[in-house]
């Protein structure tokens, strides 16, 4: 079931273009250095930016480092684009087999500056949320924004009740229902 929503939102985001009002919004809680850098997303990933900006908004959230990490968790995307076919082939491995998209995503040598083969979806993937906190970071966003968008792919610690675990189970949850 989880793959064909996968299927149906990848055919949706071929299409999708944010609203101009919600832009608007959204992007009155990023300075102009963190809105240039929201701006070179595809226009997919920043429906989805602001469906979870939108869903933490809905729920009540205001904390601005959270609602920035929410905004920016993918801008890490930017360092090496893909095609719409390898976009759709991550969605659909890391759907069928999670465990096998993060292996295919490590990179023993820890070389990044040459991401030419079949694995660089799932390269970009795995690492694309350290690449965003650095990209985030050299934009000025807090460090708690910045430790949110590093880790906003990892499930949250079991019984963790610090503040910033919160926020991370927060930006981690609405990510994983869009």
């Amino acid at each position: 079931m989880r793959v064909l929503y996968r299927v149906r939102q990848f055919w949706h985001s071929l299409s999708a273009r944010p609203a101009p009002q919600d832009l608007e919004q959204a992007l009155a809680v990023l300075t102009l250095e963190q809105r240039a850098l929201f701006s070179q997303l595809q226009p997919d990933e920043q429906m989805h930016a602001l469906k979870i900006w939108h869903r933490l908004v809905d729920q009540g959230e205001t904390q601005p480092e959270l609602l920035v990490a929410a905004l920016l968790h993918d801008v890490g995307k930017l360092r090496y684009r893909l095609s719409p076919l390898q976009r759709a082939i991550i969605v659909l491995v890391k759907a069928v087999n999670p465990e096998q998209a993060r292996r295919w995503g490590c990179q023993p040598s820890g070389a990044w500056d040459d991401l030419s083969g079949w694995r660089k979806a799932f390269i970009l993937a795995e690492q694309h949320p350290a690449w965003g906190a650095e990209m985030a970071h050299q934009v000025g966003v807090a460090p708690m924004a910045e430790r949110l968008i590093r880790e906003h792919d990892k499930p949250p610690r079991a019984g963790s009740v610090s503040h910033e675990d919160s926020l991370l189970q927060k930006l981690w949850a609405a990510d994983n229902e869009s």
